[in-house]
């Protein structure tokens, strides 16, 4: 163990934890690592309420996970950094390792 870890790591760590740990938040993650959206196109993409979306982004803004990008009267939401995507995809392969059956078929783009 290298100790290299500092508390403003193990407090980041957390929050990528606790964003994750809310399948909307997740599931609002990985639809934006596929590209931005406007806050209504992914609550209907979700099926979710717009207000239950408003305060999902704005968790995840909070965590510093999303940021949101003003157009005109729209605000497309992204990924906060571009890590954040393939640390995304490097999970679901993980997913894969620790649980095979979670996703099969041709139609599972996980992997």
């Amino acid at each position: 163990m290298t100790g290299t870890a500092t508390l403003t790591h193990t407090a980041a760590l957390a929050r990528l934890g606790s964003a994750l740990a809310d399948e909307t938040r997740a599931r609002i993650l990985l639809a934006l690592r596929e590209a931005p959206a406007v806050p209504s196109d992914l609550a209907d993409a979700l099926g979710v309420s717009r207000q239950v979306m408003s305060n999902q982004l704005a968790c995840l803004r909070g965590c510093g996970l999303v940021e949101g990008v003003k157009d005109g009267r729209h605000t497309w939401y992204r990924l906060a950094d571009s890590h954040l995507a393939d640390a995304l995809n490097d999970l679901l392969r993980l997913v894969l390792v620790v649980d095979p059956d979670c996703c099969s078929g041709d139609a599972c783009t996980c992997a």
